[in-house]
């Protein structure tokens, strides 16, 4: 994961990104990676639970 954090308090899952960071370019070339879990993955202490998530902006 790029710059992406997950907590699981109960039944609560929150994600931190800090959005003030970026990783380059995306091979389209249309927008600028802030954060990624880098496809889907498992929330933790849940493995049949899935998230994807991507954040960026415009490039």
């Amino acid at each position: 994961m790029k710059n992406c954090e997950m907590k699981l308090n109960g039944n609560i899952l929150t994600i931190t990104v800090d959005i003030s960071k970026e990783f380059g370019v995306s091979s389209s070339g249309k927008s600028i990676i802030i954060g990624s879990t880098e496809g889907n993955v498992s929330i933790p202490e849940k493995d049949d639970i899935k998230i994807g998530l991507n954040v960026y902006r415009k490039a």
